[in-house]
């Protein structure tokens, strides 16, 4: 539980890259001979819906039980070529569904059919694996009523330029996404967060309050964003009891998309940073191959070279090329092997610089031996885990190179898995 109050960064500081012009418009990837596509749920058995072989339309919402809340939108027309078991971070359970496609689009009428009136069920059910990735849930909980949406318009890690381009360029969408927010939640407090140096390019185009935060990295993380504007952390409760809802502006987009035309957004904008540290814009089928988007814009792959979905400062490495965009996935970087900055297992030496970059005032020396010991709890506890906003300065600076970030990321998810199973332990 957070006990102290924020301070000034001390150390290095970065400040966040504004989307301009200069970057240009997106470049549109072709289709791709295969798309493959994450349904977040453990493929337990054949699939009673989902067969290889089985047609599917561009749209579709793809399930693998009948009933099934739990689903992914097809992005292009096919037929299924594989169904499988996937491993996710953390060890979660997915499942794989790969789409062989015919080149060109017939759309799913379904969700056409459903959107009329437009209610949270309609969104639960069909827009919360499109493009952003809407959090519908809590807007739904009726035990923790949210009373303000905020819509980060910020990329949460340096180098990324997705959402303030979305934001910029499709003012239309998120305009039609916020009043369909509106009708269906009856919330009216909606907050566009935004860097400073932002506001004068979106005030008096969009119809929700702009809020400022500072151009600093990483004052545009959720985490950060949410205590700025409410003063307070999430505990180990998460944020339901807050009463606030974050959600994506390119989620806002893709809500406002659909409803206006009636089809699912299967398009997806990514900022690609070579080796070179230059970006690139790319529009591209959700299950894209990450491959495609290298080859488009003449980036090589070696060995050793590291490929990470993300940023710099907290995105996570993947294993192949051939592993594909999801529908959140806002950035691929690719960094050449001879610049990789590499972790060890060598202990901490008590610098305290951690200490001393640390945004929210954590003793991360002592919190991260509890994690590498795996006393999550005692870490939560004691060291005040929870106030940590994951924006990854402490192994940016960790003169040891211990993934500390990668440590709290891991403390988390454990412990959000040993309340959960605990709360239904008692139900």
């Amino acid at each position: 539980m957070r006990k102290r109050s924020f301070f000034g960064l001390s150390g290095p500081r970065f400040n966040y890259e504004l989307a301009t012009a200069a970057v240009g418009d997106p470049v549109a990837i072709p289709i791709p001979e295969t798309v493959t596509l994450y349904i977040k749920q453990e493929l337990k058995r054949t699939s009673s819906i989902l067969k290889v072989g089985t047609p599917v339309k561009t749209g579709q919402r793809l399930v693998l039980d009948e009933g099934s809340e739990i689903c992914t939108i097809s992005s292009v027309t096919g037929t299924i070529c594989a169904i499988a078991p996937f491993l996710a971070d953390y060890g979660r359970a997915w499942t794989a569904v790969s789409i062989k496609t015919e080149g060109k689009d017939t759309a799913d009428t379904e969700f056409a059919g459903a959107s009329e009136p437009p209610s949270l069920d309609t969104l639960n059910r069909y827009l919360a694996a499109c493009p952003g990735e809407p959090n519908i849930g809590p807007l739904m909980d009726e035990r923790n009523p949210v009373h303000t949406i905020v819509i980060t318009g910020g990329n949460s890690d340096l180098l990324i330029d997705t959402s303030l381009y979305v934001l910029k360029n499709n003012a239309d969408a998120v305009n039609s996404g916020i009043e369909i927010l509106r009708k269906t939640t009856g919330i009216e407090e909606i907050v566009i967060v935004v860097p400073e140096e932002s506001v004068q390019n979106y005030s008096g185009h969009l119809d929700a309050r702009i809020q400022a935060v500072s151009s600093r990295y990483p004052y545009a993380q959720p985490l950060m964003v949410l205590h700025h504007l409410t003063g307070r952390l999430p505990d180990e409760r998460g944020m339901a009891p807050m009463g606030v809802c974050l959600i994506r502006a390119e989620a806002v987009a893709a809500i406002g998309q659909a409803f206006s035309t009636g089809r699912l957004p299967v398009e997806k904008t990514i900022t690609v940073i070579d080796k070179n540290g230059v970006k690139h814009l790319a529009r591209a089928r959700v299950g894209t191959p990450v491959g495609n988007l290298l080859k488009t814009f003449g980036v090589e792959i070696n060995d050793r070279d590291k490929i990470i979905f993300g940023g710099p400062m907290t995105g996570s490495a993947i294993f192949s090329e051939d592993l594909p965009i999801g529908p959140d996935t806002d950035a691929i970087l690719v960094q050449d092997k001879s610049v990789i900055p590499l972790y060890s297992d060598y202990p901490c030496i008590n610098c305290g610089d951690c200490v001393r970059i640390c945004p929210a005032n954590v003793p991360v020396n002592m919190l991260v031996r509890f994690l590498e010991a795996g006393q999550y709890a005692d870490g939560a506890d004691l060291y005040d885990l929870y106030a940590c906003i994951e924006c990854g300065l402490c192994s940016y600076v960790c003169s040891s190179r211990i993934p500390i970030y990668q440590y709290i990321k891991l403390a988390k998810y454990e412990l959000d898995r040993i309340i959960s199973a605990e709360e239904m332990n008692e139900q």
